[in-house]
């Protein structure tokens, strides 16, 4: 069992505190060449001076390969976690399968992918006057190979500290698979209440945050692994900087499209966490035949 796991190893909780903090560490280094450029063009910050927005000043594909190397940088720090601090395999904190199963992951990409494309497809259709037409090939083109090389390392970073490393961490501490699913989903929600998203769109969009934080450790806590996980995250991430961008979010990207709507939560938010999301998930639990949902979710050990 991937949650129980933990047991077989003699890695008190400590130990995975002190392993977030080296992971902290990596990532604060990372992100050294990001506090280069922003400094470059601005030596000393007044008090209400935004980084962000100094970042803003800098090429759109600069930006996306700026914000992405700490997690880069944050993956080797974890790799060094696992094997020297405690002494454990990367396929440890992957599945409980004998070898990574690559099909899961490009089955949820695919998957996920595909959902995301006819979204979007279906609401420029709708609401055309809601987008602007941005190709540039050569951007674009960049941005692609940007994406494709970092994003799916920036989405298994997440996941891995997520899904594989607390999620067994928080097991080894509370010897249950409720606590650990509600744990990480809400320190990863949270987390991301520092995204430029929230300050325009309020703190209301935590819930939708944390409500992917659940949808993804279900994901986990059925399948025995993080495969599906890895897969969704970077088929979410890489697509929609791929297809839309705007003014707003985090990742502000040479897209195939802006968004010019005013930005609101409502119906779109409601409908990804509690129609598209869970309906996601009845797909998943049908082709891999998941059973004994209370069991594999709550159980105690």
């Amino acid at each position: 069992m991937f949650v129980e796991k933990s047991l077989s190893f003699k890695n008190p909780f400590w130990m995975y505190l002190l392993g977030s903090l080296i992971v902290i560490i990596f990532n604060l280094i990372g992100q050294i060449p990001l506090s280069y450029f922003i400094m470059k063009d601005a030596p000393v910050l007044s008090q209400g001076d935004n980084p962000m927005e100094l970042l803003r000043n800098l090429d759109k594909n600069l930006q996306l390969f700026l914000l992405l190397i700490p997690f880069v940088i944050s993956l080797l720090g974890f790799w060094l976690v696992i094997r020297k601090l405690h002494e454990r395999s990367l396929l440890s904190v992957t599945t409980d399968r004998k070898k990574m199963d690559w099909q899961r992951v490009l089955y949820a990409f695919c998957a996920w992918g595909t959902i995301i494309l006819l979204l979007t497809v279906a609401d420029y259709f709708m609401f055309p006057e809601d987008y602007s037409w941005n190709f540039q090939w050569k951007p674009f083109l960049l941005l692609l190979i940007i994406g494709t090389l970092l994003i799916p390392l920036q989405t298994s970073m997440e996941e891995y500290i997520f899904r594989g490393y607390l999620m067994q961490g928080f097991g080894r501490l509370f010897r249950n698979r409720w606590a650990p699913l509600v744990f990480t989903s809400v320190i990863f929600g949270s987390l991301h209440i520092f995204n430029p998203e929230i300050e325009k769109l309020g703190y209301a969009l935590l819930f939708y945050y944390i409500g992917t934080g659940f949808f993804l450790g279900i994901m986990t806590l059925m399948d025995e692994g993080i495969e599906l996980a890895l897969g969704f995250h970077a088929a979410n991430n890489l697509i929609m900087s791929l297809l839309v961008t705007s003014d707003w979010t985090a990742f502000q990207t040479e897209s195939l499209l802006i968004d010019v709507s005013e930005p609101s939560l409502g119906s779109e938010m409601i409908l990804m966490t509690f129609v598209i999301q869970p309906l996601f998930l009845l797909l998943l639990s049908k082709k891999y035949q998941w059973k004994n949902w209370k069991n594999k979710l709550t159980a105690k050990f």
